[in-house]
């Protein structure tokens, strides 16, 4: 299985979108600061959104989808799954 997923920080003002075929291993990378990048800089830790799809290319077209896209649409996509923005992986 790959993941979509959308991480933001404490205050919810900055978006990362990523693709991984472990999304709880990545999340522990990210919170942990062995990626460099932007969620690293950003503090993104929270998963606020996330996809589930067999096929890697999908996954990898869908990340590049989000990432085109404007904060309003992402937004718009982050509440339709999880309205109040809390983090989704709390409870694992």
């Amino acid at each position: 299985m790959y993941y979509v997923y959308i991480l933001t920080n404490k205050t919810n003002s900055v978006l990362y979108t990523g693709v991984t075929n472990n999304l709880e291993r990545r999340l522990w990378e990210h919170r942990n600061n062995l990626t460099t990048g932007f969620a690293e800089k950003y503090k993104a830790h929270k998963l606020v959104y996330y996809d589930i799809t067999p096929d890697i290319k999908s996954a990898i077209a869908r990340e590049k989808e989000i990432k085109g896209w404007r904060r309003e649409k992402k937004c718009n996509l982050i509440n339709t799954m999880n309205s109040t923005w809390s983090d989704l992986s709390k409870s694992w």
